[in-house]
């Protein structure tokens, strides 16, 4: 009989082993987006990735008869746990051929390492935390995802649950063709949207680049007081976004950003739309960075013709004035303008309904479906 092993990652070649595997995992696969491999080893990377400031990881390599055949990962985030009173680990990163055995042993491996450090329930998969790449795709395997949304074979939802877990949390993703929903739009919906706002004092702008450091500042204190609520939600550290930030800013569309503030100039919420990078990296064929890969993603970038709306929300107090259609009509203006096609909202939990019926009504069609599991310890 084979032997599986499951063992830690200890080193950088034992890092590089974790990240090279899914290019053998999906070799061949359309749908699959290869990543930028110094990306990945700077995201795992504590010295580099303000996460881990509240976080404590583990990486796991396994192995059948000698052959790397899946790989995960175990994080604690403080962080989490403090917010939400509890004593939460998490998996991540999972990757595995299709093989039941091979999955229990790399799910064992998590949950030992979290048990053992007190935890009680177990989630995932989180890339390593909600404000990263979460969720197993369980149906809308026929294109690639976009931008920071992940992708897995059909196969993971069946492995996982195999395992004990059950489902926590599904996530939705939205698509649009953009220049129909435009004209299918109900214009009467975005002129009372716009009245609505201007008689409660709100304004909407775009992202202002020469005050860049200020509109940072206004997206932080928004970003965090708008999803304070949310399911699993947790605040994100200065150093976090300041991380974030100084990793997109040299990729985003400014004019595809948008605040809502008021009348004094204080945020009431923010809207974030990326161009799709997946598109070039998958053109690209991802790998390493240097000496030529940048480059190559550098030229792809060009064709990009599809946008996803990250993040969308409004401050408490303000929401219901109807700046969440504003957003949505200046950013299927915008996108529209600069060469873009499709626009996907994502994710949105299923258990927000009013954002899930609003994006219904303006003809958003639901064409995927992630899948955060949970098992107690």
């Amino acid at each position: 009989m084979s032997t599986i092993t499951v063992q830690p990652v200890t080193d950088k070649k034992g890092l590089l082993e974790y990240i090279r595997f899914p290019f053998k995992l999906y070799r061949g696969d359309p749908n699959w987006v290869p990543p930028l491999i110094e990306e990945r080893r700077d995201y795992l990377d504590p010295r580099k990735n303000p996460l881990y400031e509240h976080s404590r990881f583990q990486l796991f390599l396994a192995r059948r008869d000698g052959e790397l055949v899946g790989t995960i990962g175990a994080i604690i985030n403080d962080r989490h746990n403090e917010v939400h009173h509890e004593l939460m680990g998490a998996f991540g990163f999972f990757e595995c051929i299709d093989d039941q055995a091979v999955a229990d042993a790399l799910l064992d491996a998590a949950e030992a390492w979290c048990r053992g450090q007190g935890m009680t329930v177990m989630r995932g998969p989180l890339n390593f935390s909600m404000n990263d790449e979460v969720g197993t795709l369980i149906d809308g395997f026929d294109e690639p995802p976009m931008v920071m949304m992940t992708y897995n074979p059909r196969y993971y939802p069946a492995l996982i649950e195999r395992r004990g877990y059950v489902k926590a949390m599904d996530l939705y993703a939205w698509i649009y063709d953009i220049e129909q929903r435009l004209r299918d739009a109900p214009e009467k919906v975005f002129h009372v949207a716009q009245k609505a706002m201007e008689k409660r004092g709100l304004k909407v702008r775009k992202l202002d680049m020469k005050n860049f450091d200020r509109d940072v500042e206004f997206f932080k204190e928004a970003y965090n007081r708008a999803w304070q609520r949310n399911w699993g939600f947790v605040p994100m550290t200065d150093a976090e976004i300041d991380h974030l930030v100084k990793g997109l800013k040299p990729l985003i569309d400014p004019e595809l950003i948008f605040i809502a503030e008021t009348q004094d100039g204080q945020p009431a919420g923010v809207s974030l739309t990326l161009p799709d990078l997946h598109q070039a990296l998958r053109a690209s064929g991802g790998g390493r960075m240097w000496p030529f890969g940048l480059l190559k993603f550098l030229w792809c970038r060009r064709k990009i013709d599809q946008v996803r709306l990250i993040a969308m929300g409004m401050i408490e107090e303000y929401r219901g004035r109807g700046a969440d259609a504003i957003f949505y009509l200046e950013t299927a203006r915008t996108a529209l303008k600069r060469g873009y096609k499709r626009l996907e909202g994502s994710w949105i939990l299923e258990n927000n309904t009013m954002m899930n019926q609003i994006i219904e009504r303006l003809g958003g069609t639901r064409y995927k479906t992630y899948r955060i599991y949970e098992k107690p310890l």
